[in-house]
């Protein structure tokens, strides 16, 4: 008997979008915080469109030794939303040690170093946005939007210029990470994805104006973020407002580890580790009170 080829699902069964997104270390299964927080907005910034998620399957633990495992299982869950639903978009997405997985699955080596395999060039064109934030390769100048000949121009690397993990200066602060993120920057980056989702359709995102590449401006958050806003230079990478003043919610992060450089155990198996410091970033804004550097293995929790 022959192969047959599998199903493909009506267009009624197929979402118009799936955020597939890793989470950060030690959240539960499932989206995580941020990734919960950016499709809450993203629904809300492109009405209308049937958006679905996935939550990348892998053992986020401290020791960081699976990021591989969770680039195969986003990978192959890609392939498998795509072969039954072929216009559905993919929108990945990671948060922390999550980003790092994505950028396995984009491909975009850390340190010179492939830390896994990466999505099939072939699925390029299904890939409409990439978001990541607090990812250690805006540290190092190595994130997605910089460095991906592929993705690079439908990629947006969001950092808190409080966050030690991915900006390198004084004023960071641990919080920085873990609390961060929501709203201000989970709400940037669904209109930046939403501009990326809507463009061609004729729609533009609710009070943004019409799509752009690098999407609108947050409203009570300052002006659109591209090439020409301030702090913000033409690789994507945002430094927008930091947060310290939102509520804080319970972290699953926990309080700053404490760890130093040279934590036992800790060795380069996955991306962030024995990764050398890049030459400090840019902030908008001036640094308060001066806080020790973390180093990457310590920071990137």
């Amino acid at each position: 008997m022959g192969l047959t080829a599998p199903p493909v699902a009506s267009a009624a069964d197929c979402a118009d979008a799936e955020v597939v997104f890793a989470r950060g270390t030690d959240e539960p299964a499932g989206m995580g915080r941020v990734g919960d927080a950016l499709v809450d907005s993203l629904r809300k910034q492109a009405p209308g469109m049937t958006i679905n998620t996935y939550g990348v399957n892998y053992k986020a633990s401290k020791l960081q030794l699976h990021g591989g495992d969770g680039a195969k299982d986003a990978i192959s869950h890609i392939k498998s939303t795509l072969s039954s639903c072929p216009d559905t978009k993919i929108v990945l997405g990671g948060y922390s040690q999550g980003a790092s997985v994505i950028n396995i699955v984009a491909g975009n080596p850390l340190g010179g170093i492939k830390w896994g395999d990466s999505l099939p060039s072939e699925y390029a064109d299904d890939v409409v946005a990439i978001t990541t934030f607090g990812d250690v390769g805006t540290r190092t100048k190595q994130s997605i939007a910089t460095q991906s000949a592929l993705y690079g121009a439908k990629a947006i690397d969001l950092c808190n210029p409080m966050d030690p993990i991915c900006h390198e200066g004084q004023g960071n602060e641990w919080s920085g990470h873990t609390e961060g993120y929501v709203p201000v920057y989970t709400t940037q980056a669904a209109a930046f994805i939403a501009s990326k989702l809507l463009a061609g359709s004729g729609q533009s995102v609710p009070g943004f104006g019409p799509p752009s590449e690098y999407g609108p401006s947050v409203p009570g958050y300052g002006p659109a973020y591209g090439p020409s806003s301030p702090g913000y230079g033409p690789d994507t990478t945002a430094y927008g407002p930091a947060a310290p003043g939102y509520p804080p919610d319970a972290s699953v992060h926990g309080a700053q580890p404490g760890y130093g450089p040279a934590t036992p155990g800790y060795s380069p198996q996955d991306p962030g580790y024995g990764l050398p410091p890049a030459g400090p970033g840019p902030s908008t804004y001036p640094p308060a009170t001066p806080s020790p550097e973390y180093g990457l293995v310590s920071a990137f929790r």
